[in-house]
């Protein structure tokens, strides 16, 4: 039987696409340039509508070994494969996969050598080549070291801080930014790029020159350094104005959807837009998981993480579920308070995502969470009389609306399987079912 379902699988990855993709692929190694870059721009089509699966089966160590074998026999010329290679990265960074098998191959190791070759050049740099190499090893890449990261990081915020408004530089600007979007958490000296980023998303507020993806990948690139570095905030939220911007930003991303259609109908304009979308929520996840500073933004930067959420929640399960995990940091976050999430309409949304019937275990989860998170701090009592008379009044708001709900069914619904999601998926759950509770 298990024989049968793997034979059953790979039949069912063996698709028309992956099997032109390697046709083309293998074809590469017979023609000149100009017909290798023919062939690429097909197999560039081919991997824009591919699926997870298929994307997984095809980017695997034995592709990257025969590519370097292709570059080291002169069978494709280093633009060709690079230009290939890029295709790869940005559908795959888009799709949310990540290519582990590049970096355990002899590809990653002939592109991190010629880095060091060209940046030990004392005159004629291949300033282009050196971007390209850099964009490769960041997106293909799971861990950069610190040598690597000292190269690429100026290298490639230089590249981002081109100005000039060609559709064409604007699409190399895009391609740099979102390879730093790609590093993710790592520690990186603010010397390497605060001056840059800061600039970077300075001139986008005064000009709006860059692409919605090249903007949001400048925003999550800073965010992640806010991860490890609290300094960083003040110029986050009151200099640059993240809540304000990635509101505007999402409000109008929004607009560019059509919300009534399943996610498997999208024109090509919708998913495009979609992705962006998910990565502003993961943004905002980020920050809030960080932010240590209360802010006036935040109401509207919550807010917009309802917006969103109430837009997705019929037919766009994932972009869903990524806005109830982020108000659950939220929720979470100490400067945050339940004052705001009233004003931000949180509670509404996460009462209304508990009654979805597709919700999954995971989520059910982070929905309790987040309850428990409001009733934990509406039981702070206040020295201060008048905040204490505020914490008495909105926690009667708080009751009523959740009494209206009919948040106690809701709860007691839960409760038949209190253990079963505290076993399997968070020792985070509390069992008790009145620390679900706001009471007066």
């Amino acid at each position: 039987m298990w024989f049968s379902d793997c034979n059953a699988f790979s039949k069912m990855l063996t698709t028309s696409r992956i099997k032109r993709f390697n046709e083309l692929f293998c074809e590469l190694e017979h023609c000149n340039e100009d017909e290798q870059r023919k062939k690429i721009e097909e197999m560039n089509e081919i991997i824009d509508r591919m699926n997870v699966f298929e994307f997984l089966f095809i980017f695997k160590t034995k592709l990257f070994e025969k590519m370097n074998k292709m570059i080291e026999e002169k069978k494709i010329s280093m633009k060709n494969a690079i230009l290939l290679l890029k295709y790869i990265v940005y559908n795959a960074t888009l799709k949310g996969i990540e290519v582990s098998d590049f970096e355990r191959s002899s590809l990653n190791e002939r592109f991190e050598k010629m880095i060091e070759n060209e940046v030990k050049k004392k005159e004629k740099k291949n300033e282009n080549l050196l971007i390209d190499l850099c964009e490769c090893c960041i997106f293909l890449s799971g861990w950069i070291n610190m040598e690597m990261l000292c190269v690429c990081v100026p290298c490639l915020l230089k590249a981002a801080l081109n100005k000039e408004e060609s559709e064409e530089t604007q699409k190399e600007v895009e391609m740099a930014l979102l390879a730093l979007s790609n590093i993710g958490f790592q520690e990186i000296g603010q010397e390497l790029y605060l001056k840059e980023i800061t600039e970077i998303i300075e001139h986008q507020q005064k000009h709006r020159n860059l692409t919605k993806l090249a903007y949001q990948s400048a925003w999550l690139f800073f965010i992640s350094r806010f991860f490890n570095d609290d300094s960083l905030e003040d110029t986050i939220t009151s200099e640059l104005h993240f809540g304000r911007e990635t509101a505007r930003e999402l409000e109008e991303l929004m607009k560019c959807v059509d919300w009534k259609r399943k996610e498997e109908e999208m024109n090509k304009e919708e998913a495009n837009e979609v992705p962006i979308i998910k990565r502003w929520i993961e943004t905002i996840s980020n920050y809030f998981y960080r932010c240590i500073l209360e802010n006036e933004e935040n109401v509207g930067l919550i807010n917009s993480i309802v917006k969103v959420f109430r837009a997705a929640k019929d037919n766009y399960s994932g972009i869903r579920n990524q806005c109830i995990y982020s108000l659950m940091y939220v929720a979470e976050n100490r400067v945050v308070k339940v004052e705001d999430l009233l004003k931000g309409k949180a509670i509404d949304a996460v009462l209304e995502g508990m009654q979805q019937p597709t919700l999954n275990k995971n989520l059910e989860v982070e929905c309790l969470k987040f309850f428990s998170n409001v009733s934990i701090k509406l039981k702070e009592k206040n020295k201060d009389e008048k905040e204490e008379e505020e914490r008495k009044s909105t926690k009667m708001e708080i009751f009523e609306k959740l009494e209206e709900e009919g948040y106690e069914d809701i709860i007691e619904g839960f409760h038949k399987i209190f253990n079963f999601l505290h076993r399997h998926y968070s020792l985070g759950t509390s069992l008790n079912i009145s620390d679900y509770f706001v009471n007066v």
